[in-house]
């Protein structure tokens, strides 16, 4: 974790700021500092040692951004190092003493938590022993108190930024790793709602295809040998499903649009021919408007249901579907005088899908579905899109 951090201040603009700053500073304060013993002293046998010092300092100071700032033991050699010679100019010459500013952040950027804190105290105090022996024994309070001040104010400021610094970090990370779980339940949830349309595409088409297929052939097996001709008509009735069954499995292969829209059509034709292969009876009320694909894709489906529950279920005479076009809505009616049923006790039809898949198709799009039926009276089901759906 403290490498991830370490590797984070590496890249933080912020932090690579603060240390060309403390670098200029340091680099400010040597020259001064060299510039005033130089200024205040004559020549003498230390001054060698000094300018000697001063360059080695400066030298091994420009080391530093090269190892950079984790705490490698080449890192601490080299603030060790760094230290040690800092320390001796300040025994020869106590005007480096505020060299030891940068050296705060040096040493707390690089090394752990106590070990930083034993740093900045023993540099503080080389710093408060170079002021009182550039007081020349004169007393001074500010001469104790401003050093171990100026280093704890310097010492806390980097403290609170780092852990600030931290915390943005770990916020960072938590918003990225939230960001990357919401995009992973979008994608489960893309996913369970592309299979739940996936599987009532297929309910509406080959399945019910399939199960018409199924009685006309049995319907044809069980007359055969008594009714020649009806049994062929349930045969070609049967092939000319599978025939429609073909052309939309093709079609939901494509782009799972219903072939019956697929020759481009519209709604009314497609409804026109669905109802007369049913033997039901078709019409239009109102001015037809244009509606999504989106729109017309759901309200066939809803028909195709509809008919085939019919069909199966309902042993009705007659059927008819109307297609209704209102100011505000267009509505598919699909009405039968079967047997009939009682919604509340069987909500979800006989079949699996049938009314509970009509339903999800009508409310995706911001409409209603609703069934009137009781037994014995037939059937009227009723799909309501809104004309102002952006679907």
């Amino acid at each position: 974790m403290e490498e991830g951090v370490e590797r984070g201040m590496e890249r933080d603009p912020d932090a690579r700021w603060l240390a060309r700053i403390m670098h200029t500073a340091f680099f400010l304060l040597l020259g001064a500092s060299l510039a005033r013993f130089l200024l205040r002293h004559d020549w003498e046998a230390r001054s060698p040692w000094i300018v000697a010092l001063t360059g080695a300092l400066a030298s091994l100071y420009l080391l530093g951004p090269v190892l950079g700032t984790r705490a490698t033991p080449r890192r601490i050699a080299w603030l060790g190092t760094v230290v040690a010679v800092w320390v001796l100019l300040v025994v020869l010459a106590p005007s480096f003493a505020w060299c030891a500013v940068p050296l705060f952040y040096t040493g707390l950027r690089t090394l752990p938590a106590r070990a930083a804190l034993g740093l900045v105290a023993l540099l503080t105090a080389f710093v408060v022993f170079a002021q009182v022996r550039l007081a020349h024994g004169g007393w001074d309070p500010n001469l104790i108190v401003a050093p171990p001040a100026v280093a704890a104010l310097a010492t806390g400021v980097f403290v609170y930024a780092d852990r600030q610094a931290a915390r943005q970090r770990a916020l960072i990370d938590d918003l990225i790793r939230t960001r990357r779980e919401l995009a992973a339940i979008e994608r489960r949830e893309g996913t369970l709602a592309e299979r739940q349309r996936l599987s009532m595409e297929i309910h509406d088409t080959l399945a019910q295809g399939l199960s018409s297929q199924q009685m006309l052939l049995q319907a044809a097996d069980r007359t055969w040998d008594g009714d020649p001709e009806t049994a062929r008509r349930h045969v070609r009735t049967a092939e000319s499903i599978a025939e429609r069954n073909l052309a939309e499995a093709r079609r939901f292969v494509h782009d799972l649009a219903p072939a019956d829209l697929a020759g481009g059509g519209g709604l009314e034709e497609a409804l026109r021919g669905l109802a007369a292969r049913e033997s039901a009876a078709f019409r239009v009320d109102g001015a037809p408007v244009p509606l999504p694909d989106r729109a017309q894709s759901a309200l066939l489906r809803i028909a195709q249901g509809a008919l085939a529950n019919i069909r199966e279920h309902a042993g009705a005479d007659s059927a008819a579907v109307t297609l209704t076009y209102l100011d505000d809505q267009v509505v598919l009616d699909v009405a039968d005088d079967g047997r009939g049923f009682d919604p509340a006790e069987r909500p979800g039809g006989v079949r699996g899908h049938g009314l509970p898949a009509m339903r999800v198709r009508a409310e995706q799009l911001g409409g209603t579905l609703t069934v009137e039926s009781a037994p014995g009276e037939g059937t009227v089901l009723s799909a309501a899109i809104p004309l102002s759906s952006d679907s």
